[in-house]
């Protein structure tokens, strides 16, 4: 008798354990497309800055065409892109555009003058900012949940419901070098 009671001890704390180990796999997957939410709503409010900032350009820097195209064609395809992958590579090619289109910027002293246009690009360095916070804080609940599914005793768990890695949100080489400063 002691012993079936041992053995029924035994499968409910298995079972306890079963159950802890699966709520805390669901529980970090939604952080993880809870942090993802918060990166897509910045990046949403980039995308709709950004035709502001070119439509107050446009009358200053009419030599320019080909930088502004090259802008409204980036973030056409980073509104576009699906996935973690192809959104952060689309959105590495839009950060490029931007940039280029800041250097050109310089060349227009009544553009960079321009309060409006000022304005705007304040709003867009603090979406940036906050675009680079929402990265990070996906990224960290993106190790956590990657970490979880690979560990054991959770990644049996994972592997019997079909808990798959996620994907983190990298920026492109490119965008990691250092800027070059030449006086």
């Amino acid at each position: 008798m002691i012993f079936l009671w041992i053995i029924l001890a035994i499968v409910v704390v298995a079972a306890v354990n079963f159950v802890g180990i699966y709520n805390s796999l669901v529980q970090l997957r939604n952080r993880v497309k809870n942090a993802w939410s918060q990166i897509d709503v910045q990046l949403k409010r980039r995308h709709d800055l950004i035709p502001n900032l070119i439509e107050t350009a446009k009358g200053y820097m009419q030599h320019e065409r080909e930088t502004l195209e090259g802008i409204t064609q980036a973030r056409s395809q980073a509104m576009s892109a699906d996935g973690v992958g192809a959104k952060s590579k689309a959105e590495g090619q839009l950060s490029g555009a931007m940039g280029k289109f800041f250097l050109v910027v310089e060349n227009y002293p009544d553009l960079k003058a321009n309060q409006n246009f000022l304005s705007l690009q304040e709003e867009l360095t603090s979406t940036e900012n906050k675009i680079a916070f929402s990265r990070q804080g996906y990224n960290d609940q993106v190790l956590f949940f990657n970490n979880k599914i690979q560990m054991f005793p959770s990644n049996v768990v994972a592997g019997m419901f079909t808990f798959k890695p996620e994907e983190f949100f990298e920026i492109e080489d490119k965008e990691k070098e250092v800027p070059k400063v030449k006086f």
